[in-house]
């Protein structure tokens, strides 16, 4: 029990020294932080698809959850293996120490300094672990001292979450940023966005409402730390297969028309009757207009989006110049975008997928062309171009919630961005389809809600639901996983009736 104990302190003190020098070299070589963003990575997408669909925008909470069991069974197995003549705990943080290694010089961007966090934590562990050993053993050449083991663990515990606590205070410019953040003047909309009217939102008691706040908006990016970034540090380079290259600053962009618009956003991962989805109020600027000014050339057929943390996002340029509100946005919902959500800048693109598009803390566009580049999820399998599928949502009643005979309430909302939404039809155990009410079309960038008043009787039903888009063309039925190019399929809920 002693030995396991010392690996686990010492593998807790090669993290918390780990995080104090990150602080000084940079977040992403913290041994913790580099590992994970490597796990990202390279996890197959099945796996991905499945960590989001169990977790939800919880993923990364449970990422670092998972790694830190395994870092504990580790740990505590070195410690256990380890002797003063036969080091092989040493040697297995060895190993683990060159997996952090790795993982921190193979980020973008980064140099061998990234390596210096992980060598200078595993060193100290290594060094804690054997002391503690050595004081855990009855038959050690010094002789047993409970005493002194738990002096000894104490400081290493102490130690531990002392240089993680210092790391994290000294790395984290929240501070700075959030107090930025809110001296921030959200831009008065040239073109502003025309109110909603009350019939587009239903206001049903357990149906999302029309508008999702910032709080509720998901969250679904790679980024393991939040990037922290200054307005007055941020511009926005466009370059490439241009004939007028551009950086822009947030100076610059106060100059230029500012546009306020609604649209809907959609994850690719989002699975049949999902939530990673939302609609709220961007302002911002027009990439149309910014684009036309960097003057594309004719061979150009995509714009590879970057963000201040290295994600990439390849969009076609035919759907950034053809007219609809693709912007570049620096509000979300009459506020300065949270720093969750890209703050200062990000982009929000009607009718793709935002895996394809909705690039957060974005600093560089490179206009360029498919065929010479590659996006971060189309390089790991996904489609290159993205459109949001038809599809709509059940949310009440909620299936795992019994109701009671008589008129029940079926409604949800149902997208098709771009092409909007004509019709959402239910059926109940595999009845005859029927239409439901829509709330008014506030434009066809956003999602509609939908309601169906059903003479529900005791039993055990299922109520299925699907969606026609603006051009008349029905959702398909046919169910696919959200692999390579998003999910499809008829939302359903079982229905228990009392």
């Amino acid at each position: 029990m002693r030995r396991a104990l010392s690996g686990i302190l010492s593998a807790a003190l090669v993290l918390g020294v780990g995080e104090l020098l990150a602080a000084v070299v940079g977040p992403d070589s913290s041994p913790i932080v580099a590992v994970g963003s490597a796990a990202v990575d390279n996890t197959p997408a099945g796996v991905r698809e499945w960590a989001i669909d169990t977790f939800g925008t919880s993923d990364k909470l449970a990422l670092f959850i998972g790694m830190g069991v395994v870092i504990a069974l580790l740990a505590a197995g070195a410690g256990i293996l380890e002797r003063a003549r036969r080091p092989i705990g040493s040697a297995l943080f060895v190993v683990l120490g060159v997996l952090g290694v790795l993982a921190a010089i193979s980020r973008s961007g980064s140099g061998s300094i990234a390596a210096l966090p992980t060598v200078v934590g595993v060193a100290v562990g290594i060094l804690v672990l054997r002391s503690l050993v050595d004081r855990a053993d009855p038959d050690a050449s010094e002789g047993f001292s409970r005493r002194r083991f738990v002096m000894l663990a104490g400081i290493s515990a102490a130690a531990a979450v002392a240089t993680g606590a210092a790391g994290r205070v000294l790395g984290a410019s929240t501070r700075a940023v959030t107090q930025d953040r809110n001296a921030f003047t959200v831009p008065v909309p040239d073109s502003p966005a025309p109110p909603v009217p009350a019939a587009a939102d239903l206001r049903l008691p357990g149906l999302s409402p029309y508008v999702t706040s910032n709080a509720e908006f998901y969250r679904i990016d790679t980024a393991l730390v939040v990037p922290r970034v200054n307005s007055q540090d941020w511009s926005l380079r466009i370059h490439g297969m241009v004939d007028n290259e551009m950086t822009l600053t947030l100076a610059d962009l106060e100059q230029r028309v500012s546009i306020e618009r609604m649209v809907t956003l959609t994850c690719v991962s989002n699975p049949i009757g999902g939530d990673l989805v939302g609609n709220a109020t961007w302002t911002g600027y027009a990439l149309k207009d910014i684009l036309a000014e960097a003057r594309p050339q004719a061979a150009a057929d995509m714009v590879l989006s970057s963000s201040h943390d290295d994600f990439t996002a390849g969009t076609p340029l035919d759907v950034l110049m053809d007219g609809r509100d693709a912007m570049l946005a620096v509000a979300m919902n009459g506020e300065p975008l949270p720093i969750e959500h890209g703050y200062p800048a990000r982009l929000v693109v009607p009718g793709l997928y935002g895996y394809v598009s909705a690039t957060k803390w974005v600093t560089d566009l490179e206009v360029t062309k498919f065929s010479q580049a590659r996006a971060y999820w189309t390089d790991r399998g996904w489609s290159e171009r993205g459109p949001i599928k038809t599809a709509c949502r059940i949310d009440t009643p909620v299936g795992s919630k019994d109701v009671q005979a008589g008129t029940v309430m079926i409604a949800g909302v149902a997208w098709a961005q771009h092409r909007g939404i004509s019709r959402v039809e239910v059926r109940v155990d595999d009845g005859p389809w029927t239409e439901t009410t829509l709330s008014d079309e506030y434009s066809r960038d956003t999602w509609r809600q939908w309601s169906y008043a059903w003479t529900a009787t005791a039993g055990q039903h299922r109520v299925e639901a699907r969606a026609t888009d603006g051009t008349g063309e029905v959702q398909t039925d046919v169910r696919v996983d959200t692999v390579p190019d998003g999910a499809s399929g008829y939302a359903s809920m079982p229905v228990t009736v009392r």
